[in-house]
């Protein structure tokens, strides 16, 4: 390549930074460093469930100094990524560095009073997972190898933050929960005791689903929007209830899609694999398709078996 071709062709993306809209971060504060947020999400989770993702044996007299080490780190940690994330606030940017840090702190010891009722929470997810899983042998094996409880867990600490108001890294730690696990759960939506995620590969919940007690759900399920109001302009509207409402002790098998601000799954019901759902349905319902009819064809003839109902 021509030096004059290479010129022209970064004179043509320096041209870009100019105009594009919205997908330049030049001379603005930095922001969040998402591999900060991941380390502080570990540590979280290693002060949550103490003695399971660390590499070494940590001992009773050892517990002590080990939980001021972590809360230390997660203090400090996250109040310097808070304190990043206030400063593209538009309401914040004309508060001076003294301000936005003392706020950041608050914030921070804000969260990390929230850490034992979050352990409580997840003592509950935990349960519900051993109880609801015949596979699952002990809660030593639900914690240290159940994506479920990985993405359940991190969404609980997301949701804490979410709610104080912090921007950026309640969703910067639910979308590495994500990755890790294919489990999409946005902080701000509201989930009730004993949440149980079984296998949970493509499972999406969406900000404004509320969630109640002792909900069940497999892979697949998606609790999502039906449908974005638009203002004058063209442009999606935000915030309004948008995505579904789960009562107590649903169940809900894999693959289903349930769509709607104003869908509400009854109390006690049962959704079936695959079912497409725009509507409510009342409490002590089971919602499920018509068992398909199954073809069998004979291996090398084009013979016809004949027809079999094929039940899950």
């Amino acid at each position: 390549m021509k030096n004059n071709q290479l010129s022209e062709i970064i004179e043509q993306i320096l041209s870009g930074y100019k105009t594009d809209r919205g997908i330049n971060h030049i001379e603005g504060p930095n922001l969040p460093s998402k591999k900060s947020i991941e380390e502080i999400t570990l540590d979280v989770l290693n002060i949550i469930f103490p003695g399971y993702y660390e590499k070494y044996e940590i001992s009773r007299e050892d517990i002590n100094l080990y939980v001021w080490e972590k809360v230390a780190s997660v203090y400090h940690g996250l109040s310097h990524e808070i304190s990043k994330s206030l400063k593209v606030v538009p309401e914040l940017v004309e508060k001076n560095t003294d301000e936005i840090i003392s706020l950041s702190i608050k914030k921070t010891v804000s969260f990390l009073s929230k850490i034992q009722h979050i352990r409580k929470k997840l003592n509950g997810d935990v349960e519900a997972a051993f109880e609801g899983d015949p596979a699952a042998n002990s809660f030593d094996e639900i914690i240290v190898s159940y994506p479920g409880l990985f993405a359940i867990a991190v969404y609980r600490v997301a949701h804490e933050l979410y709610h104080l108001e912090i921007p950026l890294i309640p969703r910067i730690m639910t979308e590495f929960a994500h990755g890790s696990t294919g489990i999409d759960i946005h902080p701000g939506a509201h989930i009730g005791d004993n949440f149980f995620i079984d296998h949970g590969t493509g499972i999406v919940i969406g900000e404004t689903t509320l969630i109640g007690n002792n909900v069940r759900i497999y892979q697949g399920v998606t609790l999502g929007a039906l449908s974005f109001k638009k203002d004058k302009d063209g442009r999606v509207m935000k915030g309004g209830k948008r995505h579904p409402t789960i009562e107590d002790n649903v169940v809900i098998y894999a693959g289903a899609t349930i769509l709607g601000g104003e869908t509400v799954v009854g109390r006690d019901s049962v959704v079936g694999g695959n079912v497409w759902l725009l509507e409510s349905i009342p409490p002590e319902t089971t919602l499920t398709h018509q068992s398909p009819k199954l073809v069998l064809r004979e291996k090398n003839t084009d013979n016809l078996q004949d027809e079999y109902m094929y039940y899950i």
